[in-house]
């Protein structure tokens, strides 16, 4: 009689196994690629926004310093409301020992003094000669001026402005026709208080303003007494 064989039957071969594990490492594999693709294809689209946005963004920001800047130019070029201006090609620029006989008081340019007047937020509690305020104008100072009629408390608080103010000085002018000016070179203000805004737009304009015959010439280091 015959030997049965032993074993289940049912159990596959080593072979079968082997080709299951292999075909569920390759379905492993493909998952794995296909994840990898769907990654990519994420980071791409999401790098593609942000590129698009930094763009978009910068050229935005662009557009609107180019509006800004254009805005600054055209406010540089406004005078500042009632200012009174002078041709500054007919103001004369020549040194000169003698007096000056200015067709406006005070004077907003024209020959002057070799010597400037201390501008380095000086203020002056008596008068200074005009030839050397001038020539400080020249140089890019804004110069307050004042009379009795001003009040205190305006004088007071313009001081406090010029001390705190590079390329500014302030002295009394009897003589001129308002209580408070301003004038820098070619352009003179009148105002009624130093409270008015114009005071500040003046100084903001005009301190080493674009009017300024010689940009960054010394303000210090000038005469300080008649």
């Amino acid at each position: 009689m015959a030997k049965a064989k032993s074993g289940n039957p049912n159990k596959p071969s080593k072979k079968a196994a082997a080709a299951a594990r292999k075909a569920r490492i390759e379905a492993m594999q493909r998952a794995e690629q296909a994840r990898e693709r769907r990654n990519r294809i994420i980071t791409v689209t999401v790098s593609t926004a942000i590129v698009a946005g930094l763009i978009g963004f910068g050229a935005y920001a662009i557009n609107r310093a180019n509006d800004k800047e254009e805005q600054n130019t055209a406010a540089a070029k406004k005078p500042v409301r009632g200012e009174k201006t002078w041709d500054a090609k007919k103001l004369g620029r020549n040194h000169v020992e003698k007096a000056v006989d200015y067709p406006m008081t005070p004077p907003v340019g024209g020959d002057h003094n070799q010597a400037w007047m201390t501008c380095e937020a000086k203020v002056y509690k008596k008068a200074i000669p005009n030839e050397n305020a001038v020539h400080s104008l020249e140089h890019g100072a804004v110069w307050v001026t004042y009379n009795k009629k001003a009040p205190a408390a305006d004088v007071e608080k313009l001081s406090e402005k010029v001390s705190k103010t590079s390329y500014s000085l302030m002295s009394p002018v009897e003589q001129q026709r308002s209580p408070i000016m301003l004038s820098a070179w070619g352009h003179q203000l009148t105002v009624d208080s130093a409270a008015d805004p114009r005071v500040a737009e003046f100084f903001s304009k005009y301190v080493q303003g674009p009017q300024t015959p010689e940009p960054g010439a010394a303000c210090a280091g000038g005469i300080e007494s008649a």
